[in-house]
């Protein structure tokens, strides 16, 4: 398979099965975040509550775009690890694999809404810390500028979901009056009037559709960290792009960074330029004169062709960050349109890759569910969810998890439903509306995933390196 030997091969075969693993347990962890207010107000049945939001999941992953999943794959770039030994890059990726689903697998036995996407940016950052503890000149392998903005958008979720949901609850109160029916405990022999059913369900699709937009994604990220790494020489470009593509992509470039005043630029700036037009000019005579040649048509020299050009987005992403660099308008955009043109080659998915996970994720929404449903259904507030909360809960975090998805952000769906339980319920009648040990538990599983996650999958890689 792939060149690989055999021994190899089932090894290779094992980690796309445990990614599989790792996103079937996402999806019913996660579920109960989607289903579980449609559920508790007798809007839908649990089993088509379930069903529905499976299939919304696998829509999610399907048309989520790449952006999210390309953010995990450049958290820990595969070009910083990989070496002549393909069993250390095994190593990084069975430790990343174990430690997100034992810790994943651990909370959900415990109905703790905690978060797989805290699980799995600290499994990679704990495999990119313990990089640097190996023999030799390694520095730490974890782009640090990525994880900040990952790390932002985790810790302010959760808090937007809070304070938006008791914003969204006083809104509503004062709209439609405390005697409305939206906030009255559920009838729990008939479903609620036809105009709720509807809004909960809505919210319900929304929450489950952008869920497989974002968590999924991290699914497609984590399985094309395994392939880049492991299989360079087949998907470290995409295969749908055509070396003559590279030819006039190179040119525009270099004719618009010649018209930069150098003499404006920075020490540092002016590195970065060189770094550019270095590499933009060499890939461009490399590859002039290959007519409608595949991607195919390289093996080994793929990987270098992504690194020169990942160089080159990276190098003019931080140019037209800088007030120095005196190009009009119109040369600024032309940059943007060829970096996003060169970015196509490098980030991508297969459409077999989106599919396995899409399945897998669909998969796992149906089973399991129930534990975390009862979490955040019946123990995070004393009293129960009444349609409004519901409502308002999903909304804010389907609106939340869709402009993260847009801004390719990966943001916790968990953290941010739960919250905004949390926050319904305070609106309701107060902080003293709130169970103290649930929050205390989730809030202690919160704290606890990031490093959990990092010492166990840090431990785990070290500990693979060496049997290797």
């Amino acid at each position: 398979m792939f060149g690989l030997e055999a021994g190899l091969s089932i090894i290779f075969l094992f980690c796309i099965l445990a990614a599989c693993a790792f996103e079937f347990v996402n999806g019913f962890h996660d579920t109960a975040n989607a289903v579980a207010t449609v559920i508790y107000t007798n809007s839908l049945r649990p089993w088509a509550a379930v069903v529905w939001s499976a299939f919304c999941n696998f829509c999610g992953v399907f048309l989520g775009g790449i952006g999210v999943a390309m953010g995990i794959v450049n958290l820990l770039p595969p070009e910083a690890l990989i070496d002549m030994n393909v069993y250390h890059s095994i190593s990084m990726i069975l430790a990343i694999l174990f430690a997100a689903i034992i810790w994943n697998l651990g909370t959900w036995y415990y109905g703790l809404p905690a978060s797989s996407s805290h699980t799995l940016i600290g499994s990679i950052l704990g495999v990119g810390l313990a990089f640097s503890f190996l023999p030799g000149d390694h520095q730490t392998a974890v782009n640090w500028g990525k994880a900040g903005e990952i790390g932002l958008s985790l810790l302010m979720s959760p808090l937007f979901g809070f304070s938006a949901t008791i914003f969204l609850m006083f809104f509503l109160r004062r709209l439609l009056g405390k005697g409305s029916i939206i906030f009255k405990e559920p009838d729990k022999k008939n479903p609620p009037p036809i105009w709720i059913r509807f809004i909960l369900i809505i919210t319900c699709t929304l929450v489950s559709f952008f869920h497989g937009s974002n968590d999924g994604q991290k699914g497609v990220g984590l399985l094309m960290l395994i392939l880049i790494t492991v299989l360079p020489a087949y998907y470290a470009i995409n295969q749908d792009y055509r070396l003559s593509d590279l030819t006039p992509i190179s040119n525009k470039i270099l004719t618009t960074t010649a018209r930069i005043d150098t003499s404006l630029l920075s020490i540092t700036e002016k590195e970065v330029l060189e770094r550019v037009e270095m590499n933009t000019a060499r890939f461009a005579i490399d590859y002039k004169n290959t007519g409608d040649t595949s991607m195919n048509a390289l093996q080994k020299e793929k990987f270098i062709l992504r690194n020169e050009i990942l160089a080159v987005t990276k190098g003019i992403d931080v140019l037209l960050k800088s007030e120095n660099v005196n190009l009009n308008v119109l040369d600024k955009q032309e940059l943007r349109a060829q970096v996003k043109a060169l970015k196509g080659s490098t980030d991508y998915s297969p459409i077999w890759v989106t599919f396995l996970i899409s399945i897998s994720l669909g998969l796992g929404t149906m089973i399991g569910w129930k534990r975390i449903v009862v979490t955040i259904g019946e123990k995070i507030g004393k009293q129960h969810l009444t349609y409004a909360q519901g409502a308002s809960a999903e909304l804010v975090a389907a609106s939340t998890i869709g402009l993260s998805t847009f801004f390719s952000l990966p943001v916790s769906t968990t953290h941010v439903l739960s919250s905004g339980i949390a926050g319904s319920m305070v609106a309701n009648k107060g902080i003293k509306n709130l169970r103290p040990d649930t929050v205390r538990n989730i809030l202690l599983a919160w704290l606890l995933t990031l490093p959990v996650s990092i010492i166990l999958s840090g431990s785990l890689f070290l500990l693979f390196r060496w049997l290797f």
